[in-house]
């Protein structure tokens, strides 16, 4: 059965994301590189991973529609297969997406809140050569 194996990433909204960003730094020594916050990990599954934390600016569409100032990606095992379970639930499917850093797509809790799931690309099995 699809399902979450972790958290991806957490977004949240902020009226002044750079002074923001600086107290996370100062005080808990959160560092961000590349405009957000990678904490890095390794998996069997996957090459490398990490779990994202960035803050966007309070104007920000990207929660869209959502008006919840926060926005959780999990990781999942299956995309396409917890996508088939949802619909089959009634659960509407916001879009769909792939990329160079895997599957994504996004649904709305009852809640209102927009979720993104995200499937890592997997790690190549790579044949042994003889």
């Amino acid at each position: 059965m699809a399902r979450v194996t972790g958290i991806g990433g957490v977004f949240f909204k902020a009226d002044d994301p750079e002074k923001l960003y600086q107290w996370y730094e100062k005080h808990l020594g959160i560092k961000r590189e590349h405009g957000y916050v990678s904490f890095q990990w390794r998996d069997d599954d996957v090459e490398e991973g990490c779990t994202t934390w960035s803050i966007f600016r309070k104007q920000s569409d990207y929660f869209s529609p959502s008006v919840s100032p926060l926005m959780i990606n999990y990781r999942v095992d299956d995309l396409d297969g917890l996508l088939n379970a949802m619909r089959a639930d009634g659960v509407a499917i916001e879009k769909r997406e792939d990329s160079d850093y895997g599957c994504f797509a996004w649904v709305m809790d009852p809640e209102g809140n927009k979720i993104e799931l995200w499937e890592p690309p997997r790690k190549s099995k790579e044949t042994p050569k003889a």
